[in-house]
């Protein structure tokens, strides 16, 4: 399973965001800076962002975004989802669709086990405490350069 670029981007942008005084915004170019990511590619993670309710966007010169409340206390699956839509290990699992082995597949429930603990990981803490403690992480990890797609 691999986390897309967009969502990284996103996780990125939001543990910099909840990292501001309440209120400060940020603007684009600070933003792409800040999280090491591209200008035009990060527009597109901060639509998706602002249209789930998770940041607020401002225009004009003293435009940029700040955070909501719901975004410091959106979970790592919230900020993922709010970009990817919906998480899901196997096709099997997904919402309205019935897998027609799932009854006689002895890798079902194995999957349906991997796919809770990830979730469970994925929702185990919010935007704000990984901004709280994330100061804390070896510089090299900060600054790690992104790959195409990043493991979860």
């Amino acid at each position: 399973m691999f986390l897309t670029r967009a969502a990284d981007y996103g996780i990125r942008v939001m543990i910099h965001l909840a990292r501001l005084p309440a209120g400060e915004r940020a603007a684009l170019p600070t933003l792409a800076k800040a999280a090491e990511v591209p200008k035009s590619f990060l527009s597109k993670v901060l639509q998706s962002l602002t249209r789930a309710g998770l940041i607020l966007s401002y225009r004009g010169n003293d435009g940029g975004f700040i955070i909501l409340p719901a975004g410091q206390r959106a979970t790592l699956r919230t900020v993922i989802e709010a970009i990817d839509g919906p998480l899901f290990l196997n096709l099997c699992l997904t919402s309205g669709r019935a897998c027609s082995r799932s009854k006689q597949c002895p890798a079902h429930p194995l999957w349906i086990e991997a796919q809770q603990q990830v979730l469970a990981v994925l929702e185990h803490r919010d935007i704000s405490q990984i901004a709280s403690t994330s100061e804390t992480l070896p510089v090299a990890i900060k600054r790690a350069k992104p790959s195409a797609k990043t493991v979860i």
